[in-house]
């Protein structure tokens, strides 16, 4: 089953590479503009949660058929999505409020993103790229629980490298699976390539 899952994933390289383009482009707003309001932090992170959600469901909905795992991808997004929604519909959240908030989202993103990774271990090579995304993502996570207190400034710089280090890691997840996936003659899903 894993090689089914290993076989769908490497066909749709580009939309692990998107989610990848996508958390670069965050980081480096984060960074371009480190004395950012904690208003605009808000809409940016709901909305960079909100795109990475849809692209990690659309991702599991065209891996639906090809085994039983496809779940923790849609459980991913739905997280992402659901992250995005509520920071957007409620753009005055307390500071303490958003960051438990973007600390459970990257706590759950990190275990299910560690979980895929074993799960592929066997099939592909280059799977500990998704399992470095993970962990970095469960240590993000764990830094905002446990120091809610520092300035939005730390804060801001915290999540721009997170979101810069995590977009290379699975933009390099992406292309190995590409290679993998040509190397083995599987071709792109259709309007993929």
């Amino acid at each position: 089953m894993a090689r089914v899952d290993a076989d769908t994933l490497a066909r749709n390289w580009w939309a692990v590479v998107l989610r990848g383009v996508v958390g670069i482009l965050f980081g480096l707003v984060t960074f371009a503009a480190p004395a950012i309001s904690l208003a605009a932090l808000v809409l940016i992170f709901g909305a960079y949660a909100l795109v990475d959600g849809v692209l990690a469901i659309v991702s599991a909905i065209r891996r639906r058929g090809a085994g039983e795992h496809w779940w923790l991808l849609l459980l991913t997004g739905l997280a992402g999505v659901a992250a995005g929604v509520v920071t957007l519909v409620w753009p005055g959240i307390t500071a303490v409020v958003l960051l438990y908030l973007i600390a459970a989202w990257a706590l759950l993103m990190g275990v299910l993103e560690i979980a895929a990774a074993i799960r592929l271990r066997k099939a592909i090579d280059g799977e500990w790229l998704l399992l470095l995304s993970g962990i970095i993502s469960i240590g993000l996570g764990v830094l905002l629980a446990l120091f809610p207190g520092p300035g939005a400034l730390a804060v801001v710089l915290w999540i721009g490298a997170w979101a810069l280090v995590f977009g290379v890691l699975l933009i390099a997840f992406g292309f190995r699976l590409r290679s993998w996936g040509r190397s083995r003659g599987l071709e792109a899903a259709p309007g993929a390539d």
